[in-house]
């Protein structure tokens, strides 16, 4: 007999069907037991001779043979009277790490992580993953209908993408090299190529010193660049319209995941779009906080949403024109302020999801840009003699794809987004 998921029996009128999954709870009324079966898509309530039962324990992979019968009184509305159990896979433990058959697992995250097959096996936990998984489906399928093309580019390069010192080094066949920051040079170079527009779903890796609720040193970035645009109000634009597909995308897609996690998503976004400094003035005059140079700090972000959230009823804005001194040497100026940068970052409930910019695109003045910040252009040659034969005016943007998930889904650390996270203090598992 072929096998049907739990889905399948609850959704379809087979007599007699054939599950396989694991043992989610036992519970045994005399010579009846009543055994929950947990596979990929659901729980169903089997119903068997408490002999058939008698060797079963908490997370055993088994297999039942029975009959699909409706009973309004059974969790699901239907049962399975079970002909047949068979063990599939046996388990080995004392005591299982946590419980895994409530609503929400008792255990520290740390904890939780450090046996990560495990929790994740609640349906709550790999409901994450789901909606992830269809954030980045949305993602690749907007970019695709507006003309972009997808791209994978080396994640072992010869030098810093953002200049910076926040780079894992690698023993490359006896030569230094780093793992990538972020696809930054080759997006731009691919721009210049011909593809004109492209995206690219990809690791990157950030030795940063920071433990925090929001930092990991390695993450998926989903990246933009695109070509021949007008300003970076065009990146911007083209954003906003990724954000309103997503949720479309997302309530059609992940409406059980969604309600799960008692999630209600806008019907359509309009995001404002202000100056930092603007941003800045006002977290300084409503909370008397003052910001570092750079932007606002996790806090400043933090009640800066509060208060786009109160006057405008919106849990995204644009913060843009930012320092040139605080932005890569890529970064197009302000051709009103050179101080300033045409560039953005995406504020989302409070955390930074996006970091874009209009690149500078001519040859002789990102080479002046890079001595202008310290960097010699010979270490970036590679990259600027791209720039030699006709680049277009273009720029880009990198979503961060914890960050939105977990903001998405109001988790309270980037570490519940991710399968197996990579921290300051995390290798394993």
């Amino acid at each position: 007999m072929k096998r049907s998921c739990v889905a399948d029996v609850l959704a379809n009128d087979s007599s007699k069907v054939l599950v396989k999954g694991w043992v989610h709870n036992i519970n045994c009324v005399g010579k009846i037991a009543f055994v929950h079966l947990r596979d990929r898509t659901g729980i169903i309530q089997i119903v068997a001779d408490e002999s058939m039962v008698r060797d079963l324990r908490l997370e055993m992979s088994i297999e039942v043979t029975g009959n699909r019968v409706v009973n309004g009184k059974a969790p699901s509305g239907v049962e399975i009277h079970a002909e047949a159990v068979r063990i599939l896979g046996t388990v080995y433990y004392d005591m299982l790490p946590f419980g895994i058959n409530r609503k929400r697992i008792n255990a520290s995250l740390d904890t939780q992580l450090d046996h990560r097959t495990v929790s994740l096996r609640p349906a709550r936990s790999r409901a994450i993953f789901r909606v992830q998984q269809e954030i980045e489906e949305a993602f690749r399928s907007y970019f695709r209908e507006h003309g972009f093309t997808q791209i994978h580019t080396p994640k072992i390069i010869s030098s810093a993408t953002e200049g910076g010192s926040e780079m894992f080094t690698v023993d490359f066949f006896g030569r230094r090299a780093f793992l990538a920051q972020s696809p930054q040079f080759y997006k731009q170079m691919m721009v210049g190529a011909g593809f004109e527009r492209v995206f690219e779903i990809g690791h990157a890796y950030r030795a940063e010193l920071h433990n925090t609720w929001r930092h990991l040193s390695e993450y998926v970035s989903m990246d933009v660049e695109m070509g021949f645009i007008e300003s970076y109000e065009d990146l911007m634009d083209i954003e906003e319209g990724y954000i309103n597909y997503l949720f479309r995308h997302l309530k059609s897609a992940c409406a059980a995941e969604l309600e799960m996690f008692g999630v209600s998503l806008p019907d359509s976004v309009e995001i404002p779009r202000l100056p930092l400094a603007e941003a800045q003035r006002i977290v300084l005059e409503k909370y008397g906080r003052r910001s570092p140079l750079s932007g606002l700090d996790a806090e400043g972000e933090k009640l800066f949403s509060e208060y786009m959230k109160n006057e405008y009823g919106t849990d995204f804005v644009f913060l843009t024109k930012y320092p040139a001194s605080k932005r890569p040497m890529y970064t197009m100026p302000d051709p009103e302020n050179p101080e300033l940068t045409q560039s953005f970052d995406l504020i989302y409930k409070g955390l930074e999801i996006t970091t874009g910019s209009q690149r500078i695109h001519d040859y002789e003045m990102l080479k002046s840009n890079m001595e202008k910040f310290g960097l010699d252009p010979e270490n970036f040659r590679f990259y600027l003699d791209s720039f030699r034969y006709g680049m277009p005016p273009h720029g880009g943007f990198a979503i961060g794809l914890e960050r939105i998930t977990m903001k998405l889904l109001d988790l309270d650390n980037i570490r519940e987004a991710t399968l197996f996270p990579r921290d300051i203090k995390r290798l394993e598992p």
